[in-house]
């Protein structure tokens, strides 16, 4: 079982950067649903999820990412399990799992792992995948037990966005940093609309609003990354959000290593958020 709460840093990993402390460089968690998405298209054993997470790491990632369905059209539970085998080795190294809390079997899972992170995500099982962030107005009661949970097991808690500010606003509903628990830490920023914009040349513009976005969940002491539709040619812009901690990649970045090789993927991606 991974030791929760110990992060890259060495210090508890509910714990943000001080306000206003610049950081050194935004984290990269490398997102493997993709991996196991093909190894599942074949009765194989290849891909292996757990390779590809170790070429990740030996690559320079600071993260694994895994999102369980309870489909398991990609990650099946038994990845989960054996990435925190892996991760045993890696003490520095963040385990992030995402998934529905309110879908079975999402927190049997958590409550064995105890991951370094939790990313509650309000997808459907029927979604080919996440589309949308929550409503904080209407899901917070069904939330804020869930939270409280995390909290008492050690994770860090984020909750998955759309940058809309009306609803970033009603997260310290749930408790944020100084708040009394239930406590959530961070929010991942869908990063879907920003993506598509850029793609029809109109990324600045779509880009004010998760610098909106950003400042508004800062402002309440929430840690912010982005995830889901990120790749090399859009993510330079959307690093200089300040003080955005992290990104979380799989889709993009897999696709990249097929011409690049895994780990080459991983650096590129690496110097994309160095540079």
């Amino acid at each position: 079982m991974r030791k929760a709460g110990i992060g890259k840093s060495g210090i508890t990993s509910q714990n943000e950067p001080a306000a206003g402390a610049p950081l050194s460089m935004t984290n990269l968690s490398v997102n493997l649903n993709k991996v196991a998405l093909l190894r599942n298209a074949r009765p194989l054993t290849i891909p292996s999820v757990v390779k590809m997470g170790e070429l990740s790491i030996a690559a320079g990632a600071h993260g694994l990412t895994v999102h369980p369905r309870p489909d398991e059209r990609h990650i099946r539970r038994t990845d989960v399990y054996d990435l925190a085998e892996l991760l045993k080795q890696h003490p520095s190294i963040e385990y992030n799992i995402e998934g529905n809390p309110l879908e079975s079997p999402f927190m049997d899972i958590i409550r064995e792992v105890k991951p370094d992170q939790v990313t509650l995500v309000p997808d459907d099982p029927t979604q080919n995948t996440s589309d949308h962030g929550w409503n904080v107005a209407k899901d917070a009661d069904k939330l804020k037990p869930i939270v409280d949970e995390l909290n008492a097991l050690g994770c860090r808690v984020s909750l998955f966005m759309d940058p809309d500010v009306e609803q970033i606003k009603r997260v310290p509903e749930l408790g944020c940093d100084g708040a009394a628990s239930p406590l959530v830490n961070r929010i991942e920023l869908y990063t879907e609309p920003y993506a598509t914009a850029y793609r029809e040349g109109k990324g600045e513009v779509s880009f004010a609003m998760f610098i909106a976005a950003a400042e508004c969940a800062q402002s309440f002491g929430l840690g912010v990354y982005g995830g889901h539709v990120l790749i090399l040619d859009n993510l330079p812009l959307f690093k200089t959000i300040p003080n955005l901690l992290e990104v979380s990649i799989g889709h993009a970045l897999t696709a990249d290593a097929l011409e690049m090789g895994y780990a080459g993927a991983v650096k590129a991606y690496l110097q994309a958020l160095k540079s």
